[in-house]
């Protein structure tokens, strides 16, 4: 099950959050700074999977956002990576060429991410029912 999401930029600053479990507002801070430092830290040869106290740790890198998704022991690491890739390309489909700024800004990213998960579909079918779901689309 996902904890939480997370897109952080190089700089330590995160971009967007998401929990999908109640955590107050104090600890949230000091759990995103926590798990930006452990993610932050580590060279591009180590693996994009960190065991971080009752939960782990799945991370990617795209240019200079990191998206970080924390889940409880039992979910499988690879399919959380991979769905990682999958909601990239679909917000780079979306965006034409997704940036920081647009995932700061715009709120269709976590109704994207919550389709991509829900119903585990490709890139393109999360594309259409995104794209479907927007009322500023044309």
């Amino acid at each position: 099950m996902i904890k939480f999401f997370l897109m952080v930029n190089k700089q330590g600053q995160t971009r967007l959050s998401k929990y999908y479990e109640h955590v107050e507002i104090n600890k949230r801070t000091l759990l995103e700074t926590e798990v930006i430092k452990s993610c932050l830290s580590r060279s591009n040869e180590q693996c994009s999977f960190i065991e971080y106290k009752d939960f782990k740790l799945i991370y990617r890198q795209y240019a200079a956002l990191f998206i970080v998704v924390g889940v409880n022991d039992t979910e499988n690491e690879m399919a959380i990576y991979e769905f990682i890739h999958n909601f990239v390309e679909v917000l780079d489909d979306y965006f034409s060429r997704v940036s920081e700024l647009d995932v700061s800004f715009f709120s269709a990213v976590s109704q994207v991410f919550h389709t991509s998960w829900q119903r585990q579909a490709s890139p393109d079918q999360v594309l259409v029912l995104a794209l479907e779901d927007d009322p500023t689309s044309v």
